[in-house]
Order: structure tokens, then sequence, then C-alpha cells
């Protein structure tokens, strides 16, 4: 199948509207980033992420209204998957410590509520945990039963008969259990997943990111010098960070402005735009590779013309591939969710701003640099 076969173009002579459209959006993604700056998740932030699932749908609201006062500090939910599961963000990644007395005064009232009066001690405590000691392994066994069936996580130290002792968790997806639990008696619901990560290693995975980022477009760089001339290759490279910029600068021009485009830059967003950055530089050689060949056929064909000529042959292909690849990430935008949102937002809007620079602006740099320096390129 093929359009535009008879298509006639002046790319070049319209590129400095391109140049000014280009500069535009990203001067203003920049100014944006700047002076808003990006906002970044769990993933390179630090704090806790905690998905609970429901038997039946729930409504957002009415659970953001159980836990927002409860000590936590910030605290954003969203919905994880089904209308059954919610997604809780929050930037700790322990109980303060005056909820943590909290719970162990909730653990205590449990064990009496059981066994009154039962003889009983802390061996071991930690944020994250408490360990009970307790006079014989019956008694063990029995509270172990009773506050597991109360909603709290715990396991026994040790699989032998002589066990006296328990382990409880005392962590934020407990804290959370505790306050809606009994508020919510008729969905009743489990924690699904809890992960922690901390400032550190947030703070080294978002270092990783930016190096995984520069290390593919370096790579890039060497391949397309070795594969085309150098021109090329360079061209090809500010045209990727053409297209990551602008990208960024969206997520900053679109937080707070859209609620549904509320996105918080993680290592999946980081993967989108590893994909943007390889399926952009995928057209880019398309169009060199359809200039060189035109170039070798050609060769006495002014390079003005050659280009216009290139560009438009590979119109049809690239409306073509890129219509059919944004109709399939457009339903993952659309029906995927939040958990696929934000990767599928980049990959959305990368391609669209990716096959624009291809065109409109690894295309006439090359020219642009030609003419400026009376070089003639060859391959």
């Amino acid at each position: 199948m093929r359009i535009f076969q008879n298509l006639n173009v002046d790319f070049i002579g319209k590129r400095k509207i391109f140049y000014i459209i280009s500069g535009s959006i990203f001067l203003l993604g920049v100014i944006n980033i700047i002076f808003r700056g990006l906002e970044f998740g769990t993933d390179f932030n630090g704090g806790s992420e905690i998905v609970l699932q429901f038997e039946k749908p729930v409504n957002i609201g009415t659970v953001r209204n159980q836990i927002q006062n409860i000590g936590l500090g910030n605290i954003e939910l969203k919905t994880y998957g089904g209308d059954n599961q919610i997604l809780i963000n929050t930037e700790l990644q322990n109980i303060p410590p005056d909820i943590y007395a909290k719970v162990i005064q909730n653990i205590d009232t449990q064990i009496e509520n059981v066994l009154p009066g039962i003889q009983r001690s802390i061996v071991d405590s930690t944020s994250k945990s408490v360990t009970y000691s307790f006079p014989n392994p019956d008694t063990t066994k029995i509270i172990l039963d009773k506050l597991t069936d109360a909603g709290f996580q715990t396991s026994k130290v040790s699989e032998e008969p002589t066990n006296t002792e328990v382990i409880v968790s005392i962590g934020i997806a407990q804290w959370i259990k505790e306050n809606i639990r009994e508020k919510m008696r008729d969905n009743p619901f489990q924690v699904l997943k809890e992960d922690q990560i901390g400032p550190k290693v947030g703070k080294e995975l978002k270092q990783d990111a930016v190096i995984a980022i520069f290390l593919s477009l370096l790579v890039i760089l060497l391949y397309l010098a070795f594969r085309f001339k150098f021109i090329f290759a360079f061209t090809a490279v500010l045209a990727l960070f053409h297209d990551v910029l602008i990208t960024l600068g969206l997520y900053s021009i679109l937080y707070g402005l859209i609620p549904g485009l509320n996105l918080k830059i993680d290592l999946a967003i980081v993967a989108a735009f590893l994909t943007l950055i390889g399926y952009s530089i995928n057209d880019t050689v398309v169009v060199f590779d359809r200039v060189r060949e035109n170039m070798k056929i050609h060769k006495v064909m002014p390079l003005y013309q050659l280009m216009n000529m290139s560009l438009n042959k590979t119109m049809s292909r690239t409306v073509l591939t890129g219509g059919a690849t944004l109709l399939s990430i457009l339903v993952i935008l659309i029906f995927g969710g939040e958990v696929l949102r934000a990767f599928a937002f980049t990959l959305f809007f990368g391609i669209v701003i990716g096959t624009y620079s291809s065109i409109f602006v690894a295309s006439v740099l090359v020219y642009d640099y030609a003419t400026k320096t009376n070089k003639k390129i060859e391959f």
C-alpha cells in the first residue's frame, strides 16, 4: 500500500518555519522544566508504593478520605489495573515514631483480647517489625493465629515445635490496613504489594537513567558516523536530543494542567525514552538511506532538489508505519489504565515528535551544513 505517490512538497524551502516551530516548543519546554521542574516517582524520589486489591470495585475518594489524615504525609492514590485495585504512593519508607507506638498499642490490645494478662515481652524491635516472646509454644500458636485473623502480617521466628516467638510486621501498609479495615467491612481487601525505595537508591537510579540515555545517544552517534558521514550522525543525534527534551518539556507543561496527565517520571518512563530513541533513529536512518541512494543515482542533481525528492519519497512509508504504531499506542493510552498511561503517553507523543524531527529537523540540518560550509556531501 502506498500513499503520497506524487507528493511534491518543498520541505527544504520551508525549513525556517520548522526551525521556528521546533525552537518555540523546545524553549517553552525548557522554561517549564527550569521554573516548574519535573515530578519524579517513587523510583527516583524514594518512598513507599502500596497496592490494595478489594473484592469489589472501590471509589478512590472514599479510600482517600480514610487515610489522608493518618500521619503518613503526602499521599497519592490512583487506580491500578482494574477498578478494584488502588495504588498508594507516599514519600515515607517507614511509619513515624508516634504512629509506631500506636501500632504497638494496637497489637498489645489484640493480644489482651485473646488471652488477658498473658505474660509477654518484646525481644526485638525494628522500624519494620516487632518480635514478641510468649511463655510456651501453645500460647504462641494461639496468639499467632489470632493476630493473623485480625489482619496483622505475622510469622514464627522458628519452625521448631518449641518456638515461642512471633514476628509482627509494622509497616505503612499495615497502618493503612488498620485505619480502613473496620470502615470498609463490606468490601474486604488485601495488600497486593508493598515496595520501599530509599532516597539514596532513588538518587542512584536517577543518575543511572541519565547515563543510560546519554550512552545510547553516544553509541548511535558512533554507529551512524561509521555507516554514513559524521555530519549525518551529528544531526541525527541533535534530532534525538530535540525529541527527548521536547517530550520531557511536555511532562512539565501538562503536570497539573490536565488531571489525567499528571505523570511522574519513573523507570518505566526511562524505558519509554530509550524505546523512543530507537524508534526515532530508525526513521532518520530510513530518510538518510534514501538520500544516499538518490545521491548515487542522481550524481549531478543539486542537493536542494535531491533532499526534497528523498523526503517526499519516504513520506508514504513514514506516515503508514508511524500511523499504525500510533493507533496501537493510542489504544494502550486510553484503555491501558494508570499503570501503562505514562509509558504510552511518552511513546505516543515521542513518536509524533520523533517522526517530525526525522523529516523536518535532521535532514534540513544536513542541508544547511552543506550550503553554509560549501562542502559537497559524499558517501
